[in-house]
């Protein structure tokens, strides 16, 4: 959304602007109805030149009454930084996301950055684990369909769950060294325990997905490939076979002496 500071002033300008602009054109008009009527008598073109005059008298009037209107009324207050800063960055992410490969770009920016956020934690490692198997896994989501699907779903959900952990994780790590001992130490240790049986957790899902993929692409018999390939190199053997044959000379018989 834009600024409603900045729309506000943009429109005052334009305000002034164009009732400067139909003042200087009321003038010009008025001026040339009081010069000409008096010096060609009143008819046709002098209706027009008063009725144009007329007009545009009106409508400085109307530009500066809005004019006067709009500069009474309060500037909407100044943006916070923050805020301002905040909303740049949705409508540029916003319009990658319109780009065909957008969503991608922006995940994996996300990615990154969350990941550059839990640098110098013990939940750094288990993010990196975790982002692994994600990524394994969403390589296998298109075949993971019929009874597996519930199975995506709920790593899904897992996914963010873990993420989520791994956040409090390197928070609570980051306060642990203004007080390294007493019950947040605690705390921390069972959340990391936690994190680390979550991913191993994940890792053995991702596992399970590969196989159930395996599992489901393996022929019961010999892929037809494989067969049509083994039927033409017999064919091809039968075929160098009797070409070989054809080109190897039949050995004339020793005609036998009559005694």
């Amino acid at each position: 959304m834009a600024d409603e500071r900045a729309r506000h002033f943009r429109r005052l300008r334009r305000l002034r602007r164009s009732a400067r602009r139909w003042s200087v054109l009321a003038g010009g008009l008025g001026g040339a109805a009081a010069v000409l009527t008096p010096y060609a008598g009143i008819g046709l073109p002098d209706a027009i030149w008063a009725g144009a005059a007329g007009s545009t008298i009106a409508v400085a009037a109307w530009r500066w009454a809005d004019l006067r209107a709009l500069a009474a009324t309060p500037a909407p207050p100044a943006l916070d930084p923050a805020e301002a800063a905040a909303r740049s960055r949705a409508r540029l992410a916003a319009a990658v996301e319109r780009l065909p490969a957008g969503p991608g770009v922006l995940a994996e920016v996300r990615r990154v950055r969350s990941r550059l956020a839990l640098r110098g934690t013990t939940a750094a490692r288990a993010w990196a684990r975790l982002d692994r198997a994600a990524s394994t896994l969403d390589g296998l989501s298109g075949r993971l369909t019929g009874l597996a699907e519930p199975a995506v779903r709920e790593a899904a959900e897992a996914d963010r769950s873990l993420r989520d952990l791994a956040a409090r994780v390197a928070g609570v790590e980051r306060a642990l060294k203004l007080a390294p001992h007493g019950p947040l130490a605690e705390v921390h240790g069972t959340l990391t325990a936690q994190l680390e049986s979550g991913v191993s957790a994940y890792e053995r899902l991702v596992v399970a997905a590969a196989g159930y993929v395996a599992e489901d692409a393996r022929p019961t018999t010999e892929h037809p490939a494989a067969a049509r390939l083994t039927e033409a190199t017999d064919l091809l053997h039968g075929v160098a076979s009797a070409l070989a044959e054809l080109r190897t000379p039949t050995p004339t018989p020793t005609p036998t002496p009559h005694g």
